[in-house]
């Protein structure tokens, strides 16, 4: 019961922050179309975007709050868990499948340009291998939770996992404003923006962000894919727990001492259990069993959820501790994150643009 009173302030905070950042957004802002509708904010910054960056001017004027942490963190972490499993009852299991399939080739090109790419240009900024990795992970994955994940099984510092999310998080602040603008200046259909989004923006929340922010078919598309490229998180902590393994025996041996060190992995402790959740709301919905109306329902819930995920995330972010970080691992940050938006739609591109968006309107 007392674990429930110290969530509750930090999350109706949220809660509220969601419901301004949600009417903010229907502001119309003079724009007319070409059919007469008028376009409104959340047609170029969507309610997550907005709902972000009052969280974080609050917290650049009044700082954190003690009683407030908990539930922002609940709402941050938990809340957000629940709202995409929540959004699996308006999908199913074969829509998430068949997206998931689309994605595949994207994923493989932007993870090589990830580790393959951060490796040379960790070197070249004279970073530990350690920090590297955790901001290539971070660029690749999915931002801190793979980090997070990663991080025991390297034995990295505190020091690389502060600046390794800093680093990842600063430009996922840049993309979830830049991408629905980038994605509408180059014209590209929601099927393309999602897949481009989901495979290219970092954190979970950011790609959720920036998805919806373009049109609740790029951000349904985007938060499917992000789902499938969240699974590559337990081969990549499997084959860093054994480089970290090689590395020790080399060091040990070096030195002439006996390293009998393991990395333990557990896949209970690294695999994101919300995916399953997901899929089997999807499943049970693919049975016809919940109504259209409770799974329209669900849907615009869990929508609001994310925006209030988001707020909290918002609350939880300081400015200032973001430029503690440092200039290398924002320039590896930077690079990294560049080269995977640039080889994302190049990829897409070489696909082809009409064959992405064709299979998936008949997915979605």
């Amino acid at each position: 019961m007392k674990t429930i009173k110290k969530i509750i302030p930090g999350f109706l905070v949220s809660l509220i922050i969601a419901l301004c950042a949600w009417f903010i957004a229907k502001i119309p802002v003079g724009v007319v179309n070409t059919d007469g509708s008028v376009n409104s904010i959340g047609s170029y910054i969507g309610a997550s975007v907005i709902a972000l960056f009052i969280g974080m001017v609050i917290n650049h004027f009044v700082g954190k709050n003690e009683i407030l942490a908990p539930g922002l963190k609940f709402t941050a972490k938990k809340v957000l868990k629940f709202a995409i499993i929540l959004l699996g009852s308006s999908m199913t299991i074969s829509t998430v499948l068949k997206v998931g399939g689309i994605s595949l080739e994207v994923m493989f090109f932007t993870l090589l340009t990830c580790f393959g790419g951060g490796y040379f240009i960790g070197r070249a900024l004279g970073l530990d291998w350690k920090l590297s990795n955790l901001i290539s992970a971070g660029t690749g994955i999915c931002g801190g939770s793979a980090i997070a994940a990663i991080a025991p099984v390297i034995d990295a510092e505190d020091t690389d996992i502060a600046y390794s999310i800093s680093a990842t998080f600063l430009f996922d602040m840049a993309m979830i404003v830049l991408f629905p603008l980038m994605g509408k200046w180059m014209g590209l259909s929601d099927q393309v923006y999602g897949l481009w989004a989901g495979t290219a923006v970092n954190d979970t929340s950011s790609v959720v962000a920036a998805g919806y922010a373009f049109s609740e078919t790029a951000g349904d598309f985007a938060t499917m894919v992000k789902l499938t490229r969240t699974l590559s998180i337990i081969p990549t902590v499997i084959v860093f727990a054994l480089i970290s393994v090689h590395l020790k025996k080399k060091a040990a041996a070096k030195s002439g001492a006996t390293s009998d060190s393991k990395a333990k992995i557990s896949i209970l402790t690294i695999f994101p259990w919300f995916i399953l959740g997901f899929v089997a709301l999807a499943i049970v919905n693919s049975t016809g069993i919940i109504p259209g109306n409770i799974s329209a329902a669900a849907k615009q819930a869990s929508k609001f959820l994310m925006v209030a995920a988001l707020a909290a995330i918002g609350l939880n972010t300081s400015f200032k501790d973001m430029s503690r970080s440092g200039i290398r691992p924002m320039i590896h940050g930077f690079i990294i994150s560049l080269l995977v938006v640039i080889v994302a739609v190049a990829v897409e591109y070489f696909i082809g643009f009409d064959v992405i968006t064709e299979v998936g309107s008949n997915v979605m």
